[in-house]
């Protein structure tokens, strides 16, 4: 790897995690579109409780993995909310990159052994 692609790739995943880890605190904590459009046809409250209607938002469940540790974008355990959601964006960013990283490491592996054992003498080597 070059110098000038390690750079590129540190200033990436520095700016991701400060993306992740403190602006993630800024992010609006209203329905987003999605959540809009599935409460269409349902009549709320103040709280935004469904309290009549036919509306998609009526047949919604818990998620199966609502008592993980990162999940409602924070961390478990961690009382202030501005600390645990930066931190579990910043988890996420590293998580990410590492399963991505590794998954490169790996396809350039194969790819190199893969034309190694293509070739079973090496150019310049004098065998025929």
């Amino acid at each position: 790897m070059t110098r000038r692609l390690a750079w590129f790739i540190a200033g990436g995943l520095l700016v991701a995690l400060l993306l992740a880890g403190v602006v993630s605190n800024f992010a609006s904590s209203s329905p987003d579109g999605l959540d809009a459009t599935a409460r269409k046809g349902c009549t709320t409250d103040a709280d935004g409780t469904i309290t009549g209607g036919t509306c998609m938002a009526r047949q919604e469940k818990d998620h199966q993995m609502k008592d993980s540790p990162l999940a409602d974008y924070g961390i478990k355990g961690i009382d202030n909310p501005y600390l645990s959601t930066g931190l579990s964006g910043a988890l996420g960013v590293v998580l990410t990159f590492g399963v991505g990283a590794g998954a490169f490491w790996l396809v350039r592996r194969r790819g190199r052994t893969a034309s190694a054992s293509a070739s079973p003498t090496a150019p310049g080597s004098g065998e025929n």
